[in-house]
């Protein structure tokens, strides 16, 4: 400051220098922090999901109050208070008759279901006035569910020798011996079918099936029940190769892969090898080929491994989820004949899903909003012929795509790129001509729920069964999932079927008519 007590210009210019390095450091130290706290956010919004995946609802319903889990413990302790409270009432003798009868499960005794009459008579139907023997003129009957454990029996294969005792050349006559899936062994083809089904359809490994067994007094060693499950497994295989035959000609598909733990040979570790689905259902439009699904197993999960898994198919169009291994068979570069990929709405809406669990956003509520209402039309028009259900995709869920990508690309512009909702959003952005292809033609669904759905199995009957003994064993498990998958897809019982096709089989059943052995030409 000049004597005069005038500010001079270099004191201001000096005063500028520093409010501008002090502005600096302070917009520096403000970015330093945003990022800082958008990273806690982040690990937050991880903590959270991970917490929400390992003790959440597994529902992505809208409805977050919607009670997903049945709380059985609940159940049982109010049929003891209810049980309770009956004893009560009887004791004191002031039972009310005008309680209203429970609704619950009423009317659901299947009419197949073998009825036994148990007729409770009165202790004497004669009248107390001394008239004589009363008149029935009526009853009250009531129905009631009853189990009888799974009870094992043995079959006593007897086959008497005839000879002749007049003729000099000793004639005799027996029938010749029936073929059995194991030489000299133990089970029926039912027993076994019963193994399999449990395993694989059921997610009961063997050695929990050996203890159920052992409770019966039956000593049997999980490796012989696996033993049997590899002898039917080879017998089947060339239904599953016909049925994958029959696959090959189809025009759509959808596809998805799991991961399945073998051990590795000689090393005593376990390894994460993969286990694909193929599945074709033209249910949704009312197609005349029956649903299949295939199981194949490999080492890796590559675009190669897709490659090889569809080598021979003659299909144009795939559903499958945006994973990139999909993208190879899809360039024309990478595959002689080139697939075109239609893209899952429901792995994207996912993404949408778990970010909101973690981190409530208006965005993501929209966006939830919005894929609903195209679910929505997909269900009015499920089973309707191809060309209606384009049309009507053209006219109501058409405008809602088209209305949902700029808004989107408007969502970007407030984010920033490293956000993980950006993420999402640019998910569906780049894939979006696969996404929307299901409005062209009406032979697609939105999704790949199909092949999810088949493919849950091998998730559950990992989880209990720890892992694959070899590659021999993965490859059995891809086969009988096979089979017991398409069962279901075409309302068939597996085990009887499995148990029916083991024995056509052993009684040599001719290969040119092995399509009377397929699931769906299945009849009990």
């Amino acid at each position: 400051m000049a004597p005069d007590g005038t500010i001079s210009a270099a004191y201001v210019a000096d005063l500028e220098r520093r409010l501008a390095v002090e502005t600096a450091a302070r917009i520096e130290a403000e970015t330093r922090l945003a990022r800082v706290e958008e990273a806690r956010a982040r690990l937050e919004r991880m903590v959270k999901q991970a917490r929400h995946e390992k003790f959440g609802a597994k529902s992505e319903k809208l409805d977050p109050d919607q009670r997903h889990l049945p709380f059985e413990d609940i159940d049982v302790a109010e049929g003891m208070l209810a049980a309770a409270g009956d004893a009560a009432e009887k004791a004191v003798g002031n039972r009310k008759k005008s309680r209203k009868p429970s609704n619950r499960n009423k009317g659901n005794l299947p009419d197949h279901l073998p009825r036994i009459e148990q007729v409770i008579e009165p202790e004497s139907r004669l009248c107390p006035c001394g008239c004589g023997e009363m008149v029935k003129v009526g009853e009250d009957r009531s129905e009631r569910l009853d189990v009888i454990p799974a009870q094992f029996r043995v079959l006593v294969t007897i086959r008497p020798k005839y000879m002749c005792r007049n003729c000099a050349g000793n004639s005799h006559a027996q029938a010749p011996a029936p073929e059995w899936l194991v030489p000299r062994g133990l089970p029926t083809e039912a027993m076994v079918a019963h193994c399999m089904v449990a395993k694989f359809g059921d997610y009961l490994p063997f050695y929990r099936q050996a203890d159920i067994y052992r409770r019966q007094g039956l000593d049997l060693d999980r490796t012989m029940l696996a033993n049997w499950a590899g002898r039917a497994a080879q017998l089947l295989q060339p239904v599953i190769d016909a049925m994958i035959a029959d696959l090959r000609r189809s025009d759509r598909l959808q596809m998805d892969e799991t991961y399945v733990p073998v051990l590795a040979p000689g090393t005593g570790k376990v390894r994460k090898d993969f286990l694909w689905a193929i599945l074709r259902d033209q249910r949704g439009w009312g197609g005349g080929d029956p649903p299949i699904v295939v199981f194949r197993h490999s080492r890796t999960r590559s675009g190669k491994i897709a490659q090889t898994m569809l080598k021979g198919f003659t299909g144009s169009t795939l559903m499958a989820d945006g994973h990139p291994v999909y993208d190879v068979i899809a360039d024309p570069k990478q595959t002689a004949k080139p697939w075109t990929i239609a893209y899952c709405w429901t792995h994207w809406r996912r993404r949408f899903v778990t970010f909101s669990q973690s981190t409530p956003s208006p965005v993501c509520e929209e966006m939830i909003r919005r894929i609903a209402s195209l679910y929505a039309i997909e269900k009015e028009i499920r089973g309707r012929d191809p060309e209606t259900r384009r049309a009507v995709r053209q006219k109501l869920s058409k405008p809602i795509a088209e209305a949902l990508r700029p808004w989107l690309e408007g969502c970007l512009q407030d984010l920033s790129s490293t956000n993980d909702l950006a993420k999402h959003i640019r998910y569906g952005l780049k894939r979006w001509d696969g996404l929307t292809r299901f409005l062209d033609d009406g032979r697609l669904e939105m999704d790949t729920n199909g092949v999810e759905n088949s493919i849950r199995p091998i998730p559950l009957t990992r989880k209990n069964a720890l892992f694959a003994g070899s590659i021999d064993g993965a490859e059995t498990w891809a086969r009988i999932a096979s089979l017991i998958g398409t069962c279901r897809l075409n309302g068939v019982n597996p085990e009887a079927y499995i148990a029916a096709t083991l024995r056509k089989i052993l009684d040599q059943h001719m290969q040119s008519d092995i399509a009377e052995l397929m699931p769906w030409n299945f009849a009990e």
